[in-house]
């Protein structure tokens, strides 16, 4: 099978790419190093050639609420329409558990409209959205940091594996399409205190952690399952505090 992978060279894409050569596919790798640029169509149609699956695992280059919105919107115009010229059988796009549901600009509605996208393109599709990695908890643990204190929100947070995410994607893009959604988490769900606990404690930090109703997931405002999944979804086995010991 033929399997171009757009964002090779990312966190999860270059795993993809990986994995899938291994497992005996012919796996083009493309990204803006290889000269496929997703927004201006630079290289995208060369890339898609004879492909039978795409695997967009694209992130914004900015977090910034407009140019990530632009990104995820743009691009995937671009791809999709490049994928229903050459037929592919399958477009499998990476996102995040709980996009649909939260009320956010920016970044998360970006990836929503992505989403939105790539359902309404008429190109088969499967989109797997996985919960925040174990790589951003130290960052999201961070960013809960007021005065020398933990405030964080009351909601659960459910961490996985970056590797375990870019297992799943590779296995569902050697796979026939779903035409919906499937979900992928970490092995549990946590309250965000929990979290920061376990990452200040493997940071050596004792800090005062208190659960605070207006605190935010990067601005985001979070009810207690936004972030995680159901409990029929698919989940690593990798638990956070695991794999912080092995960092």
């Amino acid at each position: 099978m033929k399997i171009t992978v757009v964002g090779a060279t990312g966190q999860i894409g270059s795993q993809v790419v990986k994995l899938l050569s291994e497992a005996g596919h012919q796996v083009a790798a493309a990204s803006r190093s290889s000269g496929v640029d997703a927004l201006s169509g630079d290289g995208v149609a060369a890339a898609f050639g004879g492909a039978d699956v795409i695997v967009d695992v694209l992130n914004s280059p900015s977090l910034e609420p407009g140019p990530a919105l632009e990104f995820f919107t743009g691009s995937a115009t671009t791809l999709l329409s490049e994928a229903k010229t050459a037929q592919v059988k399958n477009y499998v796009l990476l996102s995040i558990v709980g996009v649909d549901g939260i009320e956010a600009d920016g970044y998360l509605r970006g990836k929503h409209l992505q989403e939105e996208l790539v359902a309404t393109s008429g190109v088969p599709y499967t989109i797997v959205r996985a919960t925040q990695f174990h790589e951003f908890t130290e960052g999201i643990a961070g960013s809960l940091m007021v005065d020398k204190e933990v405030r964080a929100p009351d909601a659960l947070i459910q961490p996985v594996a970056a590797a375990e995410v870019a297992g799943f994607v590779a296995r569902v893009a050697a796979e026939a399409p779903r035409h919906g959604v499937l979900n992928f988490g970490g092995p549990e769900k946590m309250p965000f205190t929990e979290m920061a606990r376990t990452v200040f404690t493997h940071q050596g930090k004792n800090l005062p952690i208190t659960v605070d109703p207006q605190a935010t997931y990067f601005g985001v405002p979070v009810q207690q399952n936004s972030l995680v999944t159901d409990d029929g979804a698919e989940r690593g086995s990798t638990r956070l505090v695991d794999w912080l010991s092995q960092q």
